[in-house]
């Protein structure tokens, strides 16, 4: 049988800010492809992105934090350079369940995690899991939680038949994410690298899918998941959180800030005020060193 399968068959190496060796885990049952990042040695730092992105995200805090630990970073399934299969594999179960296969399979015990966007909802679960393994938490410009504050751009783009035309056909999605995301500016470089892996309807199967699965209502096949995540948040109340957010995300605004300040009372928060939802773009010169002082307080890793 012949799969309906799309994957990056180019390679990054002509994007000037990808230096990074790439990995893959073979999924077990489907065979797929998940591409990681395993950079460094040390403590593990497990990094996880959301939508439009990819693990091109987290490319400036790797570099830095791989001299001092080892350095995680998957692309979902659809996302970067994992496969992009063409059935319905997108549900926020199935990242989660993926994520954990992946992470098991590289024998994984203790770990300092780091979430943005759609990383947000996908590491909560896994750290419930596994809330033994955690060390520390990393929270960047997302959700873990129901919310109804959903700007019209993002419920145009998830209507049935105007969506995947919008998204799919025209890119629209992840094209203005790279303005929009970013007020500060990215540069055509960065820019380049962002959209590198969605260069085809066919290439863009997850950013429709994760628009897709935001769950506004009871009846949504993720609203359950989403529900026993927030429901839980409780189990990592006592771990070390650091919460970092960029003050003019036009999606997760600072009604989602206050939200996690309720979760996590004793977290740390910085807010960026001129910096957007890629705030570890807007605010690199400030997001990197605080990131890498953070985990240092909480990890037996000196500087060099």
């Amino acid at each position: 049988m012949v799969r309906d399968l799309a994957r990056t068959t180019r390679t990054p190496c002509d994007i000037l800010q990808w230096s990074f060796e790439s990995h893959y885990y073979r999924l077990k049952g489907t065979g797929y492809r998940l591409h990681y990042l395993d950079e460094g040695h040390g403590e593990v730092v497990v990094m996880l992105h959301g939508n439009p992105t990819w693990s091109f995200y987290y490319r400036n805090l790797v570099k830095e934090l791989k001299k001092y630990y080892r350095c995680i970073v998957p692309d979902h399934l659809g996302c970067g350079l994992s496969d992009k299969p063409q059935e319905d594999l997108y549900t926020l179960d199935q990242h989660i369940e993926r994520t954990i296969e992946l992470l098991e399979s590289l024998n994984i015990k203790h770990y300092h995690l780091v979430v943005h966007d759609w990383g947000g909802a996908i590491g909560m679960a896994i750290a419930q899991r596994w809330p033994a393994r955690l060390k520390s938490l990393v929270i960047l410009n997302t959700a873990a939680f129901h919310s109804t504050a959903i700007p019209f751009r993002i419920l145009l783009c998830k209507t049935p038949i105007l969506g995947p035309i919008l998204v799919r056909g025209f890119n629209l999605f992840a094209r203005m994410a790279t303005s929009m995301a970013a007020p500060r500016g990215l540069t055509a470089e960065e820019k380049r690298g962002y959209l590198f892996p969605y260069d085809s309807w066919r290439n863009r199967v997850a950013i429709w899918n994760f628009i897709k699965d935001i769950p506004l209502t009871p009846n949504h096949r993720s609203y359950d998941t989403i529900t026993k995540i927030e429901e839980t948040l409780w189990l990592l109340q006592h771990k070390s959180i650091l919460i970092l957010w960029g003050g003019l995300d036009f999606c997760f605004t600072k009604v989602f800030l206050k939200r996690w300040q309720s979760f996590f009372p004793n977290a740390k928060t910085i807010i960026y005020e001129y910096a957007g939802h890629y705030v570890l773009d807007d605010a690199v010169e400030d997001t990197i060193p605080e990131i890498r002082r953070f985990l240092m307080q909480k990890s037996e890793v000196t500087m060099y």
